[in-house]
Order: structure tokens, then sequence, then C-alpha cells
């Protein structure tokens, strides 16, 4: 029997490293594997275009597509996470000490849907006391999935040309989110400083109060593929799994990172998030996790019901 080719568009991760290789197969499937291209253009060429059969997706945006009813479905593999604590800068001259200090204040975003950002509002909102809607948002890019904000929302677009992080050096915004370290902090620039300047102790923190080490993607799949051949999904779990075994094994020499420090990082981590901080799956602790960030969307207006798991993802065994 011949194989179905498919083409799966993700990052260039070391979790992926076997099925980019063809050391690792899914069954029944020719995979190419697409890493040529950042995040937003990949999330925006699956969303807007089609363009692939299978893609590591933006999971905030994965949750607006499915409450609109776009025909995509997701496989409970989560190939980025990311703390976001360190991601929300300040102007060092606005006087701002704590999050509570941003009610008013004008704070700029890439967009608003993305799943940084998500992450972010709610964390402020639910343990710093920043209520989303005491916040001026500013965004610069085109939303992935276009939604109509709610009317108590305070968010307007900049012109175009703009970009939000001259800006919050400028002094026009007070803050800024977003989901890269900004060059302004890799340049040293003393105009701006992270709002939590400990934020790994604070992400240490979160994860040690709440179990959550935040969900950023999922990875989707178009529905035409799914009905026609249902047990890709099955064979595409296993296949993600195993490439993620042979990524811990390879990290467990020290010498295929240029890290002086390495091995004592690779323990600490294992010492707070447990063996497979990386987990796939809908086990409790991602049940949580998606829960979180489902409860989030609809508290900030992006999805109008609470979606059940059930209804985001496939079965993936093989029965």
């Amino acid at each position: 029997m011949s194989k179905v080719h498919l083409t799966l568009a993700c990052g260039d991760y070391e979790i992926v490293r076997a099925l980019m290789d063809g050391s690792v197969k899914p069954d029944g499937i020719d995979l190419t594997v697409l890493t040529d291209m950042t995040s937003d253009i990949r999330h925006w060429r699956m969303i807007r275009n089609r363009e692939f059969d299978v893609a590591e997706l933006s999971m905030s945006s994965y949750l607006l597509a499915k409450f609109m009813a776009q025909a995509f479905v997701a496989i409970p593999v989560f190939l980025h996470r990311r703390f976001r604590h360190g991601f929300i800068f300040i102007n060092s001259h606005k006087g701002i000490q704590k999050p509570a200090d941003l009610i008013g204040r004008n704070v700029g975003l890439r967009n608003f849907q993305a799943t940084t950002n998500l992450w972010i509002r709610g964390i402020l909102e639910h343990d710093h006391q920043l209520p989303h809607r005491k916040v001026h948002w500013v965004t610069q890019d085109e939303e992935e999935v276009p939604f109509t904000a709610p009317k108590d929302l305070m968010l307007q677009r900049i012109q175009t040309g703009k970009k939000v992080e001259q800006m919050l050096v400028s002094g026009e915004l007070d803050a800024l989110i977003h989901p890269e370290v900004i060059q302004p902090i890799l340049d040293r620039d003393n105009r701006v400083k992270r709002l939590f300047e400990n934020y790994k102790e604070s992400e240490i923190d979160f994860y040690k109060r709440t179990g959550i080490f935040p969900i950023m993607h999922t990875t989707a799949i178009k529905q035409e593929i799914v009905d026609r051949y249902p047990w890709v999904p099955a064979s595409l779990m296993e296949a993600f799994e195993l490439a993620k075994e042979r990524a811990y094994q390879r990290m467990e020499n020290p010498r295929r990172v240029p890290l002086a420090w390495f091995r004592h990082a690779l323990e600490e981590q294992e010492d707070i998030l447990g063996r497979d901080p990386w987990v796939y799956g809908l086990g409790e602790a991602n049940r949580k996790n998606l829960a979180t960030l489902i409860q989030y969307s609809y508290e900030q207006g992006l999805i109008g019901r609470m979606l059940p798991l059930e209804e985001l993802f496939v079965a993936t065994s093989k029965d």
C-alpha cells in the first residue's frame, strides 16, 4: 500500500529533529517537514491559506479558529511551551514598579490574540491585580484570525509603518508584551527593562503554585485529512512521541550543546519540571493547562463560549 504524502510545517526544534532527518518515520505517511519560516508566517499561511496538511499553530489562534468553525482539528502535541513573566517590558522612565501600575497606561502588542499575550494578560489579571479591561492596548499587526473585540475593551491599532518596540523606547508606550526578547533588551538599552526583573524566580513560583508550564502551540491537521485517513492522528502522535524521546536521549550528552553549564541547567529543569516537561496528550497536567488558557480566552472576549477539549482534539488511540 502506498504511503500518504503529508506536509508538516513546524519550528526547527530538537524534539522534531528525528522527523526532520527521517530517522523516525510515521507509519503509513511520507512526511515532508518544513521549517524555513517564522512562526507568525507559518500560522498565517495555515489559518488564512490552508497551505499545509499539518502545522504547529498558535494555541490562541487555534481556539479562535475552532470557535469560528474553521475546518481544523488538533492532536495534543505541544511543540512550543514557554514561561512568560520575562516578556513584559517597560519604559524605565515611567515610574512603573508593579503590574498594577499599568492600569490606564498604553501597553503595546504585536497583535491582541497571540498566545503569549493571552497568557500574560490572564496571569497579570489573576495573579497581579491588573484587569485587562483597564489597560489601553495598542497593536501593531493584523490579527491572524479576524475577530470583533468587546465594546469595553480599549484596543487600537497603530498606523502602518510604526513599530511597538520603537514606541516603547521613545516613551509613546509605557510597556510592551512581546513573544521574543526585544532588541533594546539585547542591546542593554537603559531606557527599557523588564517588569519582572527576577523573572526566573517568578516563573518557578508560578509553576510551583499552578503546575502550569504554559502551552504556546498545538499541532493542527486539516479536517479533510482526518476525514479521509482517520488513522493519521494516531500515527503522527506516535512519531512525535518517539522523536521527542530521541531528543531527550541526545541531550544526555552535554558535549552536544555549546553551553558551559548545560548539564547543571538540565538537572535543574528536571528537578523543577520533571523528566518530560514537553509532555504530550491530554493527561491531568495538560488538561489544567489548556483549561486555563481557554478560560483566559473566554474572559478576554476572543471566544464566545468555553470550548471542551473533546471538541478541540481528535482521538489518537489506534483502536
